[in-house]
């Protein structure tokens, strides 16, 4: 099936760009809303599957053609080719996800210079104005369950010490009062399969996917990089601070991180083959914690 559509996604391209014809072409990603295809380790192709996901593509291609000028983070250059079908295409960031393990083994100057760079891409980010970004397509970032409804859903899943724990959150989050930064324009999804990290050099190539980005509480922006490590979010908030002049609340990006975590589990109950990798999930963060 996947040689299949390879075949037909290749045969699409090489339309639009017969010099490629000498090229290898491998599937790198094949999900419900797109597909996209690596040519040589060098360019990506990326296929929406459904209208959602074509618009999304269209709105962030937009985002990026003012986000890219303004930062000082590599970001990819999307190019629409307009088909029928419509597809994009982008040269390839140098560099692979940067998981847990290999963030553990990361000397200390390589975490520093990790932090530094990230904690500028996102005082860029939330630099950006307002009104230019909705003009460009940006919208509310996807809203999570309401504390009631994740409560009623994700607890009765868990015991002991991890149900009383996810209890505990809940009833923090609840309590939270609004973000005392507000509401910005973020990335919102800056977990590691979104980072290309040249681990030959030790250093970020640049931050790709842009389509859940868009307008959020800031503290809510500081979440992802715990999927990473909370070492590293630790030190990207510290730079943060130098950098911007702003003070977060470490305590809020804590609550919000096990909201997120138990966000996720109670939306699983709605998947059940889910559940079980997101209860791990959530109890691999409880351990951090301790």
């Amino acid at each position: 099936m996947q040689e299949t559509e390879l075949d037909t996604l290749k045969a699409t391209i090489l339309a639009h760009f017969p010099d490629l014809a000498e090229a290898r072409f491998s599937l790198l990603t094949n999900g419900f809303d797109s597909v996209a295809v690596d040519v040589d380790d060098r360019l990506i192709f990326k296929f929406p599957r459904h209208e959602t996901a074509r618009q999304s593509l269209v709105r962030e291609v937009s985002l990026l053609s003012v986000i890219r000028p303004a930062i000082a983070m590599p970001v990819p250059d999307i190019r629409l080719v307009d088909g029928p079908p419509i597809f994009s295409h982008h040269a390839k960031l140098k560099g692979d996800y940067l998981e847990t393990p290999y963030y553990a083994r990361l000397s200390e100057p390589a975490r520093d210079d990790l932090a530094k760079q990230l904690a500028r891409f996102y005082v860029d980010l939330h630099g950006l104005d307002m009104e230019k970004m909705k003009a460009a397509g940006a919208t509310p970032v996807e809203a999570w369950m309401e504390p009631d409804e994740v409560r009623e859903r994700a607890p009765p899943l868990l015991s002991g010490e991890l149900k009383a724990h996810a209890e505990r959150i809940i009833a923090s989050w609840a309590d939270l009062p609004p973000d005392p930064c507000g509401i910005t324009y973020g990335f919102f999804d800056g977990h590691g399969w979104n980072l290309a990290f040249d681990q030959e050099t030790s250093r970020l190539s640049g931050v790709y996917d842009f389509a859940d980005s868009g307008f959020g509480s800031l503290h809510r922006d500081f979440v992802y990089s715990n999927f990473i490590s909370t070492d590293l979010t630790e030190r990207i908030v510290t730079n943060y601070e130098a950098l911007s002049g702003r003070v977060l609340r470490r305590e809020r990006i804590e609550v919000l991180t096990g909201a997120h975590r138990l966000w996720e589990l109670a939306a699983a109950v709605d998947d059940p083959p889910r559940i079980p990798f997101m209860m791990d999930h959530f109890a691999y963060w409880v351990t951090t914690l301790r």
